[in-house]
């Protein structure tokens, strides 16, 4: 878990990513893995805001090209798909 210092307001604690054990469709399977860890400031920072980024987070590291091109569309547009 990742510690805030002074003055900051939040931080982001990124771990390594591992091969686990995961149930994909009803199936155990094996997927890479990473976990994230948002620690923050409640008196700055309102929860719903850090769940918030935290998923915007996962979303763009699970989907890159979506995230950087504006979705499926943005995707066909510039590439011409």
């Amino acid at each position: 878990t990742p510690i805030i210092n002074p003055p900051q307001s939040a931080i982001l604690g990124m771990h390594n990513i591992v091969d686990r054990a995961v149930v994909i469709n009803g199936k155990i399977e094996v997927a890479p893995m990473m976990y994230l860890a948002l620690s923050y400031d409640h008196r700055i920072i309102d929860g719903k805001d850090s769940v918030g980024f935290l998923v915007a987070i996962k979303e763009s590291l699970e989907n890159p090209i979506e995230h950087l091109l504006g979705g499926e569309k943005g995707i066909k547009k510039n590439f011409n798909i």
